[in-house]
Parts: C-alpha cells; structure tokens; sequence
C-alpha cells in the first residue's frame, strides 16, 4: 500500500510521528528510520496497516513503513 502526505509530531503520550494522509486520513507511523521523523516533511510511504495493532494514542490505525521516499 502507497500513501503519500506530511508527517506532523503530536505531543500525546510521550509524542507520536502521524501521517496525515492526502486522502484526509491519519496513521501512526511504525519503522522507517529518523530520517522520516521531520514535522512537516511531505513523503510517500510504502506499507501495510497493521491490523492487529491498538494504541493509546489514537490518531488512527498503525501504518508500518517499509519504504519512503521524500516529495
């Protein structure tokens, strides 16, 4: 699965990096390395949804990152 969007920090529960997807919806965002984890740094990830995944931050289902590229 292919998403592109910006990445944004959400300081909730000791910090959370989110996808805010173009499609209007957000992922927690799994993997990658620290190069993603710029707040507003636009990207396209390459994934899955982790299904079996709940966390307390709640911003939307874990998206686990396989691939990125910056855009």
């Amino acid at each position: 699965m292919k998403l592109t969007g910006r990445v944004v920090y959400r300081d909730l529960e000791g910090g959370v990096w989110v996808l805010e997807a173009d499609d209007g919806r957000t992922y927690q965002l799994e993997g990658g390395d620290r190069k993603i984890k710029k707040d507003g740094q636009r990207v396209e990830v390459e994934g899955e949804v982790a299904r079996d995944v709940m966390t307390i931050a709640m911003v939307g289902p874990v998206f686990n990152v396989a691939s990125y590229r910056f855009i």
